[in-house]
């Protein structure tokens, strides 16, 4: 595969997190990011870490299949890595990013990756939702939505997390996060996200859940969810938690 012209956020967090899926291009953005704000690697690694946590809940209360939506590189902790024994379909935009998802996955047989838009999940390939998301539908799954929120506006955010909602069995959970206001002291890199990102802080998010029911977690930086001893030692850039839609 041709090396990318331009950056990629997902190879850009797989940098941080010190995979090794990214191109020069993609260093040189995270590094260029770096400067303008700081710890990006420590934040990422605590990003990555909640994701883990979070699957090992929804995988505990019985949940075996998972959608992840806005995926990223199937890598480094990611959902087939942390539920081992579960089904897993990983969904992007970005055709780079579900090539070196289908290359990551050639070898798995429970784990797959495909095109999709998360603001229209019409668009994700039935056959491959229902090959790797048994049930879908009837069963309870875990949707992951990790990443995407900053780049969509309220209105667009409430809608597709009512369209999934829709879409799901009662008893189906959601793994979400938020972008906090940590990049408003940091004007240079605020300015590096462009003029789609969006910061929000808990109480403005809650409302955008719909009929979401968050646990009794609530949303939360991200470092301090269900966390083992001292949560790690990093700017809150991320709020977030876990709701679910009620069976019955």
């Amino acid at each position: 595969m041709a090396e990318p012209e331009q950056p990629s956020t997902a190879r850009m967090i797989d940098f941080w997190l010190g995979g090794e899926h990214h191109y020069p291009v993609d260093v040189a953005a995270a590094r260029a990011f770096e400067e303008a704000y700081g710890p990006c690697a420590a934040i990422f690694r605590d990003l990555r870490a909640f994701l883990g946590r979070a699957v090992t809940a929804i995988a505990e209360a019985g949940v075996d299949g998972f959608l992840v939506l806005g995926a990223g590189l199937p890598t480094r902790g990611n959902v087939h890595e942390v539920a081992t024994a579960a089904n897993v379909l990983y969904t992007d935009v970005d055709p780079v990013t579900v090539r070196l998802g289908q290359q990551i996955l050639a070898d798995s047989d429970r784990a797959g990756y495909g095109y999709g838009d998360a603001t229209d999940i019409g668009t994700i390939d039935r056959a491959q939702l229902h090959r790797f998301v048994p049930g879908w539908g009837r069963r309870p799954v875990g949707v992951v939505f990790l990443g995407l929120a900053a780049f969509l506006d309220d209105a667009t955010l409430a809608r597709t997390l009512e369209e999934v909602y829709e879409a799901v069995a009662p008893g189906s959970f959601l793994a979400f996060d938020f972008d906090s206001e940590e990049l408003a002291g940091y004007p240079q890199a605020l300015a590096m996200m462009g003029p789609q990102f969006r910061m929000r802080d808990p109480a403005s998010f809650g409302p955008l859940l719909g009929r979401w029911e968050p646990t009794r977690d609530g949303i939360v930086p991200v470092s301090r969810w269900r966390v083992d001893g001292e949560p790690a030692a990093v700017p809150d850039a991320f709020h977030g938690g876990l709701a679910v839609k009620p069976a019955g």
